[in-house]
């Protein structure tokens, strides 16, 4: 079962915050391993297992980039460590942004993401697990490297 199966929500790239932690606290009160104390082992390892896995997904499906790198891997266009090819000329322009470094690096840094985010919102924004295309979809794992690039470069100057 996937994370969104296990919440009863539609496969998304934005997930409704609200309702996430609702049926989170549903959840936990059927699952939560406290109330499984006089039940038998079998039970308690299963609602053990299950409290887990909720909190994985809950932590998985609060944080926008982890969603997406998760509905990737549902769709099977990502896999753990890969190495994705980024485009030379985003490689370029890493490469002179690393050599000016500088205070204003971070507000550089945000621009660009929030440029390349522009280029994938409507997929994002307007998902439909159904009808979305694999061009589309591989946009946006372009998209998730580029972001993860950046990200590393704002963790070395502290951003």
């Amino acid at each position: 079962m996937n994370y969104f199966e296990l919440f009863e929500l539609p496969v998304n790239f934005k997930v409704d915050k609200a309702l996430l932690a609702r049926k989170y606290f549903e959840l936990q009160k059927k699952y939560h391993p406290d109330f499984f104390t006089q039940s038998t082992v079998s039970q308690q390892s299963e609602a053990l297992q299950i409290s887990s896995q909720l909190n994985n997904a809950l932590r998985t499906l609060k944080n926008e980039d982890e969603t997406i790198k998760y509905v990737l891997q549902l769709r099977g266009l990502l896999e753990e460590e890969e190495k994705y090819p980024l485009p030379p000329e985003f490689l370029m322009e890493m490469m002179e942004l690393n050599e000016e470094l500088s205070e204003g690096s971070k507000k550089q840094i945000d621009m660009l993401e929030r440029s390349l985010y522009g280029e994938i919102a409507p997929i994002v924004e307007n998902y439909n697990d159904a009808t979305v295309s694999t061009a589309d979809l591989l946009k946006v794992k372009e998209y998730y490297y580029k972001k993860k690039y950046l990200k590393r470069i704002l963790d070395r100057i502290g951003g």
